[in-house]
């Protein structure tokens, strides 16, 4: 997909850090950048065409410019020549996020987006994006490690997209591959990534033992790396996967940005 690369913009200090790193995922892929605010609250009804705040309202307008320009410089410290576009459009986050990434290539939030009070299922925007988009949902969080490797957290065969997604990104950035698996199905991980091995040659493929419970072989894993990979199963637009508790640690407790890749139907 070459649509653009979407990322939410509050003001707040882990979004503008979802920007720097929206726009270098944006530059990569020769894409362009979305900057989207979501405005929940209006003094009236809003006609068709007309930007969602009140001209003569405490300076919102001038407030929500501020979080834009703000967010704009950002990006264009990371990448000069970026084509950025900016959207403020009426709704909650999580809804207007949902709706402004069904054309996006890549969607980006900051952790602070994460609830774990209520789960990553239930209330987030990195958990409805995934259970409702089409596009993988970066989510931004510890240090940016530009030279580490990525980290592949599941090579069943629910986690195909995912496993592409982890190999080109491994080749895009030019580093190593870490694949995680448990002892007993180190021989089948190793058959079901062989096409794509094939596809990328120049990805080296460092197979890791899991011991213990997975999250946390992947918190070990993701110390020094740039990216971890996350199949994420959806049934009739749910992100089950999610919903268990591995899958929230996951993010929870990774060093590094988690990328979340859907699968199967919506």
């Amino acid at each position: 997909m070459n649509g653009p690369v979407v990322v939410g913009v509050d003001g707040s200090p882990s979004s503008l850090a979802a920007v720097e790193t929206a726009a270098r995922e944006a530059e990569r892929r020769g894409v362009g950048l979305e900057l989207v605010h979501a405005l929940a609250w209006s003094s009236g009804p809003v006609p068709p065409g007309v930007a969602p705040w009140d001209p003569d309202g405490a300076g919102l307008r001038d407030r929500v410019n501020e979080v834009l320009t703000d967010a704009e410089f950002r990006a264009r410290k990371v990448a000069p020549q970026l084509a950025v576009t900016r959207e403020v459009l009426m709704g909650e986050p999580v809804s207007v996020l949902d709706s402004e990434a069904r054309a996006a290539s890549l969607a980006v939030v900051g952790s602070h987006r994460v609830s774990w009070l209520r789960g990553l299922l239930h209330g987030s925007i990195a958990g409805h994006l995934t259970a409702h988009g089409s596009c993988p949902v970066l989510v931004v969080r510890g240090r940016q490690n530009q030279t580490g490797p990525v980290v592949l957290a599941d090579v069943s065969t629910a986690a195909r997209e995912a496993a592409g997604f982890a190999f080109a990104e491994a080749s895009e950035r030019g580093v190593d591959l870490v694949v995680l698996h448990h002892r007993h199905d180190r021989r089948s991980s190793a058959g079901s990534l062989f096409g794509l091995c094939e596809k990328y040659p120049e990805v080296t493929v460092r197979p890791r033992a899991a011991r213990g419970r997975r999250h946390r072989a992947l918190a070990e894993a993701s110390v020094g790396a740039q990216l971890v990979v996350a199949g994420v199963r959806r049934w009739r637009g749910t992100a089950a996967a999610l919903s268990a508790p591995d899958g929230r640690a996951i993010v929870r407790h990774a060093h590094c940005s988690v990328a979340l890749v859907p699968s199967g139907k919506r």
